[in-house]
This record gives structure tokens, C-alpha cells and sequence, in this order.
């Protein structure tokens, strides 16, 4: 296996020390995340799954909440009790395993919990407190799906979905009550920050990992949010700061990038490394009702445009770091009424599968991963449901998801021969623009030369990381990229002027040895 100082880390200089190649963690951490909500399981809603709720339920009653206290009421606690088990335990067969892994590709899942979901005592004091003794076993639940998706390799982020009070007025915070009590009651914050800490001490021994979202859909512009998040981080990074925090970004991309380039500066190793959560429909504005089918399907590349101009250097901005936490293939009836079809018919499933492709592409161009909504639910699900979007073939995973065990180590032999002539050439190429630039400047090249080589390795890491027994194979790319480069710096030790050499270098590198490996355009087979 080649290590880093195969391929040329210079030693004996006392610039760098020797920095260790990417762990397994690192790798299902920062790779490309492929996957899909689990839905609705630990926090129901009733439009996705009716069959957990009473037939005759009134048509307001659709939240957790509901589901809960009307079953106690006509069954009591007990049988309550295990009824939710028993949806817990089967939620996730072998068959559906087998399909996320060797069909759907998935690289992780996000599974949304509320604060009920750690059983009684963080239910105290809300109004889930008469219905604690049901959710006596649910985080035992949850560890027992961490760790069956984990023997197929599937990752899984932990979504702290609903927060006491509610962060946003609807269903999906737990209650029917409209409102959303977090900002405004301290009680509640408080109790919110005990969830998340014991969540964190949690899942800080356990295996497959990959985050922990700190809130859902928070609303617009809610009172305290950046000062919750401040505490939030601080707490959970005084338990495991190498655990990777995801925020929502409140329906206000530029504004929340701006306030993680700030928690995210390459030289602050106190806190977790944060990323944002967007949420990107094309069914729910009015803006997105008014156009057609064709110009939604249009708009896909100008999506996460906030992002222009803001990554790509964590030196001088801090990193930008974004996932797409949940889409979908769903257009309102206004959008479908002008294109002259419907989604059910043959042009209406071309449109949605039109729609589909050009979201995979962006996601994997501009984001660190993205999670279909939703797989979890009672019937299909149509252009709402995974199931049926990738087995229509509308979603797709990353090319070099598909390819062979053989035709990945066959890759890598082949980009290694190249590895000398590149770390030449783009030595030279940037020496010389900076010679020539800025002639008679002193400047501190070596660090560009090391980050090249890191890069590269880290790079060839990620590719490799899976084995023979992995379903269907593939390799993995660095898709945290931002985050990434971050942690490399920090890992570096590196200070001073001249760390932004380390950086282009250390981008350059993962670049060049995804482009010698033809990463992008793998074939499928021998």
C-alpha cells in the first residue's frame, strides 16, 4: 500500500512534520455523500406514513405528537409502546439494505430524530412528558439502525430533526401547535443543548458516524438562532471536536455561509468543523409555481450560486462548506399545468427524469453530498419517493460509484505513473508565475510542493478506501472539499504568510490525481 512518503514527503527539512493518511472515519466523513432521508420512523408525519396514526384521526392531527397521544388514549402506554417498537425494529429490512447499498449506492442516510426520541427524561417538562415511558427504548432503536446500515458500510447522519418547541412551526418539529417556541423560550434552548450533548457523547464511541445536524428547517431569520448555534457547537465541541456539525442554513444561504467562514477559519482547532444544511424544492414558492416544468429543469445550474466567490479559499475566507439535506423530483400542479402533460404521462416522467439527472449533476458539482426526501413512507412515493426516482433511474449516483474493484486499482497504477511529470510540471508552473509576477519577492514554494503531495495521496486514499466485499465497488472522492482542506491545514500546523501555498498546492494535488485517474469518466467494466 503506498504511504504518503512513498510518493515523496520531504523529510529531514523540520518544515512539516509527518502527517498521517486519511483513517477510515476521515474518509466517510468528508467523502461524497450520496443518500436519502430515512423519513418518517422516529419522527412521524402523517402524510408519509398514515398507517401510524388512527384511521378516523381529525385531518389536523398529523404530527408525532398526535400519532402518540391519540394511540395512549384508545390503546394506553404499553400497547402504545409496542406498536412504535415494532414499527422501530422492522423499518429496515435486509432487502431494503441490499438496495440502498448494491442499488441506490448509498454512501450514508439522514435520519431525522426528535428530543423525545432519547426517551424519558429529555421529554420532562414538554408536552411529550405524559407519553415519555414510549420512547423508553427509541434511542436503543436508533443505535441498532446506525449499526445495520454500518455492516453494509452505509454511514449515517444523525438530523436532530425536532427540537423542543419546534425551530419551525410545522409538523415535522413534532407538534401541531404552528408555532416555533425554540427561539423564544431559554428552557427550551437549554434542554435542546442536554439533547445534543448527550447525543454527541453518544455517537462519539459509536461506529459509521458521519455528522451531527444540530436543527431542521429552522425558520427565517428566527430570534437567538446565531447565538444558540454558538453555544450549541462550543458544547458539542467539548466532547469529540472532530465531529462534524451540520446547521440549517434558515432558507438564507448567503447569510448563513457568512457566519460559518467565521467558525471555520483554518486556524481555530477548538471548534468542530461546521457545514450548512440547504433544503432546494422546486414545488413550494410562488416564484417556482410560475414557471413551467422546462424552467425549473433550466434553473437546476444556477442553484447554490451563493457559493460563487465564497469557497475555495480557506485561507483568506474561512471554508463554505454546504450539503444538500433534502430535494426532491416534485413540481406543483401550477408548474405542470402549463407544460401541456402531466407527471404520469410518457413526456411528464421524461420531464421529471430531465429533472432528476440535471440535480445529480449540480449536487456533485457544487455540494459536499445530497439526500433524496424520502424513503420511509406508506405508499410509492412517486417524484417524492427514492425508491421510485432511482429505480426509474432519475437519480443516479456518481460514476465512480459503479466501476469494479479491479478497474479502481488498475486506475490507480496508472495515475501513480504519471504522479512524477505532474508534481514537475506544476512545480514549475507555479513557480514560475510567481517568479514572473512578482519578481524579486521572497517566497516559501516548498509548502506549495508538500500540499501538492498531500493532496494527491489523500486524494488516491479516498479512491481506494473500498474493498472487494463493498456493493457495488467504486471509489470514493473527496466531496467535503472545503472542510477537507481545513482540517488538512490544521493537521499541517502550518502558520504564517505564506499557508495560502499550502493550500493551492494541497487543492492542485487532489485535482490532478483525480484527473490522472479519470475519476469522473471511469469505465463500468474490465
Amino acid at each position: 500500500m503506498n504511504k504518503l512518503k512513498v510518493v515523496g514527503m520531504r523529510e529531514g527539512t523540520g518544515r512539516l512534520p509527518a502527517m498521517k493518511p486519511p483513517t477510515k472515519l476521515d474518509i466517510i466523513r468528508y467523502r461524497y455523500h450520496h443518500g436519502c432521508n430515512f423519513g418518517s420512523l422516529f419522527v412521524l408525519e402523517r402524510w408519509l406514513k398514515p398507517s401510524a396514526f388512527l384511521q378516523n384521526a381529525p385531518p389536523d392531527r398529523t404530527s408525532e405528537l398526535a400519532a402518540v397521544s391519540m394511540s395512549v388514549e384508545k390503546f394506553g402506554i404499553r400497547e402504545t409502546q409496542k406498536a412504535f417498537e415494532k414499527r422501530w425494529e422492522e423499518a429496515l429490512s435486509y432487502q431494503v439494505l441490499d438496495w440502498l447499498s448494491a442499488k441506490a449506492c448509498c454512501t450514508s442516510i439522514r435520519l431525522p430524530i426528535g428530543y423525545f426520541t432519547l426517551g424519558p427524561k429529555y421529554c420532562s417538562g414538554t408536552p411529550f412528558e405524559p407519553y415519555g415511558e414510549v420512547y423508553a427504548h427509541a434511542w436503543k432503536a436508533v443505535k441498532k439502525l446506525v449499526k445495520t446500515l454500518w455492516k453494509d458500510e452505509i454511514g449515517v447522519l444523525i438530523d436532530f430533526h425536532a427540537l423542543p418547541g419546534g425551530a419551525n412551526k410545522e409538523e415535522h418539529s413534532g407538534t401541531n401547535t404552528g408555532k416555533a417556541e425554540l427561539w423564544s423560550n431559554p428552557g427550551y434552548r437549554e434542554l435542546a443543548i442536554s439533547c445534543l450533548q448527550f447525543i454527541a457523547s453518544e455517537i462519539s464511541h459509536m461506529d459509521g458516524i458521519i455528522g451531527l445536524q444540530i436543527v431542521n428547517e429552522v425558520d427565517y431569520s428566527s430570534a437567538n438562532m446565531t447565538d444558540w448555534y454558538d453555544n450549541a457547537i462550543k458544547a458539542i465541541s467539548s466532547i469529540d471536536r472532530t465531529l462534524p456539525v451540520y446547521i440549517s442554513d434558515s432558507w438564507d444561504l448567503t447569510a448563513t455561509i457568512d457566519y460559518v467562514q467565521r467558525m471555520d477559519l483554518c486556524h481555530r482547532d477548538d471548534l468542530c468543523p461546521v457545514c450548512i444544511d440547504t433544503h432546494v424544492y422546486a414545488c413550494f414558492s410562488e416564484a417556482d409555481k410560475a414557471c413551467s416544468p422546462h424552467q425549473i429543469i433550466a434553473k437546476v445550474p444556477t442553484q447554490l450560486s451563493s457559493l460563487d466567490g465564497k469557497d475555495g479559499n480557506v485561507v483568506d475566507r474561512g471554508a463554505a462548506q454546504v450539503i444538500v439535506g433534502e430535494y426532491s423530483c416534485v413540481m406543483s400542479r401550477e408548474s405542470w399545468s402549463k407544460a401541456g402533460c402531466t407527471e404520469l404521462s410518457t413526456d411528464g416522467k421524461q420531464l421529471i427524469s430531465e429533472f432528476g439527472h440535471a440535480q445529480s449533476l449540480r449536487w456533485r458539482q457544487r455540494a459536499g453530498g445530497s439526500y433524496f426526501w424520502t424513503l420511509a413512507m406508506d405508499w410509492q412515493g412517486g417524484a417524492w419517493g427514492f425508491t421510485d426516482q432511482v429505480d426509474a433511474s432519475n437519480i443516479t449516483p456518481p460514476r465512480n460509484f459503479l466501476s469494479s474493484y479491479y478497474i479502481i486499482q488498475d486506475t490507480i497504477t496508472r495515475a501513480q505513473q504519471q504522479y512524477n511529470l505532474q508534481l514537475e510540471q506544476r512545480m514549475t508552473e507555479h513557480t514560475n508565475y510567481w517568479n514572473k509576477t512578482c519578481p524579486g519577492e521572497l517566497f516559501e514554494h516548498w509548502r506549495f510542493e508538500e500540499g501538492f503531495k498531500i493532496g494527491w495521496n489523500d486524494a488516491m486514499s479516498f479512491f481506494r478506501m473500498k474493498n472487494k466485499s463493498c456493493k457495488p465497488g467504486g471509489g470514493d472522492r473527496i466531496g467535503m472539499i472545503d472542510l477537507w482542506v481545513r482540517k488538512r491545514i490544521v493537521d499541517s500546523g502550518m502558520k504564517g504568510k505564506f499557508v495560502w501555498e499550502f493550500e493551492h498546492g494541497l487543492r492542485t494535488g487532489i485535482k490532478d490525481f483525480e484527473t490522472c485517474a479519470e475519476v469522473e469518466n471511469l469505465p463500468l467494466e474490465i
